[in-house]
């Protein structure tokens, strides 16, 4: 059993609100943490059609059942069943009374802002950070490596080769979750969709692009984007363009909350093939993005991530606003430094009047050192 760091959070939440809520992509470990932290739970899926029934037609039935230390997973599957839930746990009073788990952002949080605001703690569970995998000795070797085999929980517990379980997890998704929330005619032409999204990772967005590529009109990309965000498959990283001249970038960037995901919809087929792809470099930065993202939200924080671009091209790939402070760093998927690497960091930082102590550049080499300009920090050794 590889150790999840979210754990101390839900614990010190099930303290405080009478229901925690976690969420997350599909498959990325949300019920088999729950079960394993609270093993005294009685555990329900909503997935089963007849749990399902009951809690659909008869939900002060099921709550008199399941009153009380329950791990109700699925929970986006009933959504009425949430007003229910908000009275009983008024009615008892107590803490840690129920933990939620879902898969769909979209229609969890519309459930829980209508009727479990302020009941709730939430929380978000993704795939396995590098550093769980670190603990538990299963980090694969390489870093190209990492970035192919990427961090579903079911890859290491099961041994699954990515090549078998991205196409399957894309499948899935597709035919289930998608058709949930969007009413798609043509499922290929979306699943081709989510591959071209792929073939954009750490680039501009660009929906006109994608648009016409796809087939479909920019407000149908709008519409899709939304949906794959909110099913935990992609990501837009915002820009940080605040106190700055009009010339600063103001599109999003994308990236996808896997790296072997995004492998997979690539037609990467092998850890070899990463060192020649064109966009190796381009998903060796969204591991990296991924890294910090994983570190905030393992704490139960909310990740303050942007980048900065102007429009001759210069560029800060990550920003980290942690409270009053802010960090840039310079992600390059090289193992050998250049100190041209910092100059869009330079720029950033005279434009913001931020010290060299708050730079860094992020590299796939093994020696850590100081520079003038700021820190030299190797991959390897930062998560």
């Amino acid at each position: 059993m590889i150790h999840r760091q979210l754990s101390s959070k839900i614990q010190q939440l099930s303290t405080k609100f009478p229901i925690v809520t976690v969420t997350g992509p599909r498959q990325s470990g949300k019920s088999t943490l729950l079960r394993s932290q609270f093993p005294d739970y009685r555990y329900v899926s909503l997935e089963n059609p007849d749990m399902r029934s009951f809690a659909s037609e008869d939900p002060n039935g099921f709550l008199k059942t399941y009153d009380n230390h329950v791990i109700i997973d699925e929970a986006e599957r009933v959504p009425d069943l949430f007003s229910y839930l908000q009275t009983h746990v008024d009615e008892v009073n107590d803490t840690g009374m129920y933990l939620l788990a879902g898969s769909s952002n979209f229609h969890l949080m519309s459930s829980i802002d209508q009727s479990l605001a302020g009941r709730t703690g939430v929380v978000k569970l993704l795939p396995f950070s590098r550093a769980e995998l670190h603990d538990a000795d299963r980090l694969p070797e390489t870093i190209n490596s990492q970035i192919f085999t990427g961090f579903y929980p079911r890859i290491f517990d099961k041994d699954i080769a990515p090549t078998d379980y991205y196409p399957a997890y894309i499948t899935t998704y597709v035919e289930r979750d998608v058709r949930a929330i969007l009413n798609i005619s043509d499922l290929n032409r979306f699943t081709r969709f989510i591959r071209l999204c792929a073939g954009r990772i750490g680039q501009m967005l660009n929906m006109s692009s994608l648009a016409t590529e796809a087939g479909v009109t920019i407000p149908t990309i709008d519409s899709w984007l939304s949906v794959l965000e909110a099913s935990y498959i992609l990501y837009r990283l915002e820009p940080n363009y605040n106190n700055y001249n009009k010339r600063i970038v103001k599109t999003p960037k994308l990236y996808f909350y896997d790296t072997g995901l995004a492998c997979s919809l690539l037609g990467i087929n092998s850890v070899d093939q990463l060192d020649t792809h064109f966009l190796r470099g381009g998903l060796f930065e969204n591991m990296v993005v991924n890294q910090f993202i994983k570190d905030s939200l393992n704490r139960g924080m909310r990740p303050d991530l942007t980048f900065w671009r102007d429009s001759t091209g210069l560029e800060v790939d990550l920003i980290r606003t942690d409270g009053t402070e802010m960090y840039a760093y310079e992600i390059k998927s090289g193992s050998t430094y250049n100190p041209d690497y910092f100059k869009g960091l330079k720029k950033w930082a005279k434009l913001s009047d931020i010290s060299p102590e708050h730079l860094a550049v992020i590299f796939a080499g093994d020696t850590e050192f100081e520079t003038s300009d700021g820190r030299v920090l190797p991959f390897p050794k930062t998560f």
